[in-house]
This record gives C-alpha cells, sequence and structure tokens, in this order.
C-alpha cells in the first residue's frame, strides 16, 4: 500500500502528479485491486485538509495517519506544503499537526515501511530524525538552511532523488515525480517505471544543477551582493579569496563562514557558480563559441571549463545551448 500523507498546504501539483503516476502504473502493470500499487490519501486526523492554493483537498476520511499500521512493502509519501522561505519552513515545522506527524513517521519506518519526502516536507522527514547519518537532498533553494538546521545529514543539494535505502528524498516541488517514479521502478520494476514516464511524457531529470542560481540566496547579504559584483566585473581573471573579501570590507575568514552559512558552498564555489550562471546567459542569449564564451567568464583552458560548467548544471554548454534553442522554436510553433 502506498500511503499520501497530505499536510496542510500541500502543494497540489506534486500531490496529483503523484496520485496520476501510481494509477497510471497500476493501469499499465494490471496491478489487482490488493496489489503493490494501490494507493490511498490520509490527513492527520482524517479531515479533509487546504491546499497551498486555498482548495480543499479530500482524503481517506475513516483512516486518520495516526491510526495506519505500517509493514514491510508498505510506501509513506509525504509530497512537500508549500514553504519556499526559512519563515514558512520554520512556521511548518512548529504545526501541530507536523509535531503529531513526526512519532508516526518514525513508526512507520521502524515498522519497515519505506518512507519518502520531497521539497519542503524532507525538513519534516529530516525533523524525525531518520536522516540523521544519512544523505539527502532537498528544496535547491532552501539547501543552506538544511544544511544549518541537520547538520548531521549529508546533503546533496545538486541531486533531483537520493536513495538511502528505505529512506528517500527528493528535491524542489517537481522532483516529486522522480521520487514517485523511483518507487515504481522499486515496487513493479524500471520497465514499468519508464513506461510511465513515457506515457506520461515525463523527462528524465538526475540533477537540480541547473536550476540551482544564487540570486534567490544571496539577496539579503550585503557582502555577498558586492562579491558578486566584483566577480562579474572581472569575470576574465582570477580572483583570490583575499582580494574578494576586501572588495567586501571583511576578512577572508568571516567572508568564507558567510559564503558557507549563507550558501552552504565554499567561496571557490561560489566564484565557481556565478561564472557558470553568466556563461549559460552568453550560450543562451549569444552565437558567440563556447571556447570563446569560457574565455569571457574567466576559464583560459576550455576543456577545464567544460568540466566545471557540467559539474555545477549538470549539462554539456552545447546541451544547454541545444535546450534553450529548442525551447525558443516551441515557443515560436505555439504562436
Amino acid at each position: 500500500m502506498i500511503t499520501h500523507l497530505a499536510l496542510d498546504g500541500v502543494l497540489e501539483g506534486a500531490l496529483g502528479l503523484g496520485i496520476d503516476i501510481v494509477d497510471t502504473a497500476a493501469e499499465l502493470a494490471g496491478d489487482p485491486p490488493g496489489g503493490a500499487l494501490r494507493q490511498r490519501v490520509v490527513s492527520i486526523d482524517g479531515s479533509s485538509i487546504r491546499s497551498g492554493g486555498g482548495r480543499l483537498i479530500g482524503v481517506d476520511t475513516e483512516t486518520p495517519f495516526a491510526s495506519i499500521t505500517f509493514g514491510t512493502g508498505d510506501v509513506l509519501v509525504i509530497p512537500g506544503p508549500g514553504a519556499a522561505t526559512e519563515a514558512r519552513v520554520e512556521e511548518l515545522l512548529t504545526r501541530r499537526e507536523t509535531v503529531l506527524a513526526l512519532e508516526t513517521i518514525r513508526r512507520a519506518a521502524d515498522s519497515g515501511a519505506t518512507v519518502a519526502a520531497s521539497c519542503s516536507a524532507t525538513f519534516v522527514l529530516a525533523a524525525t530524525g531518520l536522516l540523521s547519518g544519512r544523505a539527502a537532498t532537498t528544496n535547491w533553494w532552501l539547501a543552506p538552511l538544511f544544511a544549518r538546521r541537520f547538520p548531521d545529514v549529508a546533503l546533496h543539494a545538486d541531486r533531483m532523488v537520493v536513495d538511502s535505502g528505505e529512506i528517500l528524498t527528493a528535491g524542489a516541488a517537481f522532483a516529486h515525480t522522480d521520487l514517485l517514479l523511483r518507487l515504481v521502478a522499486r515496487l513493479g520494476g524500471g520497465a514499468l517505471a519508464e513506461q510511465v514516464a513515457r506515457y506520461l511524457v515525463l523527462d528524465a531529470r538526475m540533477s537540480q544543477s541547473r536550476y540551482m542560481v544564487l540570486e534567490h540566496l544571496r539577496a539579503t547579504d550585503p557582502a555577498l551582493r558586492t562579491v558578486q559584483q566584483h566577480v562579474h566585473a572581472n569575470l576574465n581573471r582570477q580572483l583570490s579569496i583575499d582580494e574578494l573579501a576586501r572588495a567586501a570590507a571583511v576578512s577572508p575568514r568571516t567572508l568564507a563562514r558567510r559564503i558557507r552559512d549563507r550558501l552552504g558552498v565554499s567561496p571557490t564555489e561560489y566564484v565557481h557558480r556565478l561564472r557558470v550562471g553568466q556563461a549559460a546567459i552568453l550560450l543562451t542569449t549569444t552565437r558567440e563559441p563556447v571556447d570563446a564564451i569560457a574565455g569571457q567568464v574567466g576559464y583560459a583552458d576550455p576543456a577545464a571549463f567544460r568540466r566545471v560548467y557540467r559539474r555545477y548544471t549538470g549539462e554539456t554548454p552545447t546541451a544547454t545551448r541545444t535546450r534553450a534553442a529548442e525551447s525558443d522554436m516551441g515557443r515560436t510553433g505555439a504562436s
């Protein structure tokens, strides 16, 4: 049995896609009524809840979450509520319903069930202690908060899905589709998951890297804004941590700590991401050769640029340019 726990404020798209993926898998596999792909949607107390958009979400009213007995072979899936800021995450974790859910989530895992969460629900899962000492991913722009709050979790924010055995996590809201396809593969085989993906036209996406722009994360820190401006003004040359610290009027140690605390990366990684971000803009808005763009953003060795670009975006520079061109053609055709 697959149980979807819908918390108040759940994102309708994530919950709905998860249900559709399981329904499609069951239909394609000819899964019997009592098979592994049967599913239900529950809430903490069995009452209907409101989605993040304010609409009522119907649940199995006869099955409050705390009353469920989980066992080996069962799956508990928790799609994320809408919590896009640090304040919203804090509010989510202190809600009465969240606190009540933690013990049942732990009990489900202790009973042998697979537990999976996506987006902001990964914070709920981490609050149970089940991710302690494990690898996990989360919503990419909340990754620094996650890392600060749960330092005992090995966070891989660039990953779309992290499978740690009986505990799985997924990134931002629509990484929930990747999570459910992973669960379908586990329950019904990889061929079934691929068939579902083709049937629903779901693209395979292994990484969140290309979505991990830093503007959303750095906006509250003036020192990091100054560093960003300095890097962009000097993209074509190498920059030391001492120079960046002087530009921000702080010590190198303070700057490194701020970058790590705010963004969850080292100063070197931060500079690479800024350079790669500018390269992505040039790749999608100009016809400059890739090697020329590499030089413009500070990489004298085009091969090194390609390695760094792929590390931080999950794709090659050529793939970025091709994808952008195909997207433009699609928009032109649609118009």
